[in-house]
């Protein structure tokens, strides 16, 4: 019965999704597609993008992400994570020596650093840490809706002029941005007012939607990296270091969010949001983007780092939500009182 007890516990521990993105990168390794099948995994790929930036757009509410706007100094301290002290630190991993990650492996870095926050981690973070779930979800949208522009943008700005590996821009690569990405989103948008009752309805499905899409583009990415060789030019030691280097990434962020957190007078529930918003990436939102970003290039190697960082994320992150759970009630509410009482006086001036 204790086994069978502790069996149980440890399945409802295990992210299943982490191992379906685990088993998808040894299926690209060991069956890569190629040939008629290459042909339609790539259509296949294009046309689940195009789906999943559609239901973002019919998912995405413009009025839930704008309206805690009237927290701005939370959600602004949230998107400066996100979209400079990210990108910041990314820029100074690139001045790394080139033998320590190489050109692919850096772009690929700087890219994780462009991304928006995710919208479902950091939600489930926060409900389980008993953090301020509204305001997670009005800045992780919020994020979203910015990251569809703003990603782009800065990966255009920052990866342009990379070294000889690196990112190379065209006017073909921003035109299918456009249709890729920026088109089924807007569209979605669009037709939100008529199907986004029934996508609430059956969050199931657009579940599926969402993680088969994501599943799609890591087996085709790998797929081509597989034929590409990249294993064999990625050592033990490159990798390990590259893994080093995300779980530093992580590390900072924590604690320089967590500091921000304290120095804004925030009360547990804020902290909880800014921690969780800040220093989490979107997978999600990421392998679809660098599918386009890169095309034509060793998109395996380019979303590498996303896909390590995000694994790394989510098994830090939850540690750190199941430990502020477990904190007493007393101590979770004190600070909150303490933070309102302290902007009191401000309010009533």
């Amino acid at each position: 019965m204790p086994v069978t007890l502790l069996r149980h516990r440890w399945l409802r521990r295990v992210d299943w999704y982490i191992v379906a993105l685990l088993s998808t990168i040894g299926l690209a390794t060991l069956l890569p597609a190629r040939g008629a099948s290459e042909d339609a995994l790539g259509a296949a790929t294009s046309v689940a993008i195009g789906l999943l930036f559609f239901v973002y757009g019919a998912r995405l509410s413009p009025q839930a992400a704008f309206s805690g706007l009237r927290h701005w100094r939370l959600h602004l301290s949230i998107l400066s994570f996100t979209f400079v002290v990210f990108p910041v630190l990314g820029l100074a991993f690139t001045t790394l020596p080139p033998y320590v990650l190489g050109a692919e492996l850096a772009t690929g870095l700087l890219f994780l650093c462009v991304l928006p926050s995710t919208v479902q981690s950091a939600v489930a973070f926060t409900s389980l840490a008993r953090g301020n779930v509204a305001a997670t979800v009005c800045s992780s949208s919020f994020s979203s809706l910015l990251g569809v522009f703003l990603t782009p943008l800065l990966a255009a700005l920052l990866l342009q002029g990379e070294s000889e590996g690196g990112m190379r821009f065209s006017a073909d690569q921003m035109l299918s941005i456009v249709v890729q990405l920026l088109v089924p989103f807007g569209l979605g948008q669009a037709v939100r007012p008529w199907i986004s009752g029934w996508i609430t309805r059956h969050r199931r499905i657009t579940m599926v939607c969402d993680r088969g899409s994501i599943l799609l583009v890591v087996y085709s990415a790998f797929g081509k990296g597989v034929d590409a060789g990249i294993w064999g030019r990625l050592s033990p030691v490159r990798l390990g270091v590259l893994l080093a280097l995300c779980a530093l990434l992580l590390a900072l962020v924590l604690a320089m969010s967590t500091w921000a957190a304290k120095r804004l007078g925030a009360g547990h529930e804020d902290r909880v949001t800014i921690v969780f918003c800040s220093s989490t990436k979107s997978l999600a939102s990421g392998l679809p983007i660098a599918s386009v970003l890169f095309a034509g290039q060793d998109v395996g190697l380019a979303v590498l780092p996303l896909m390590l960082y995000h694994t790394l994320q989510l098994m830090v992150c939850a540690v750190i939500a199941r430990r502020w759970s477990e904190r007493p009630v007393a101590d979770v509410q004190q600070p909150a009182a303490a933070s309102a009482a302290a902007e009191a006086p401000a309010v009533r001036a």
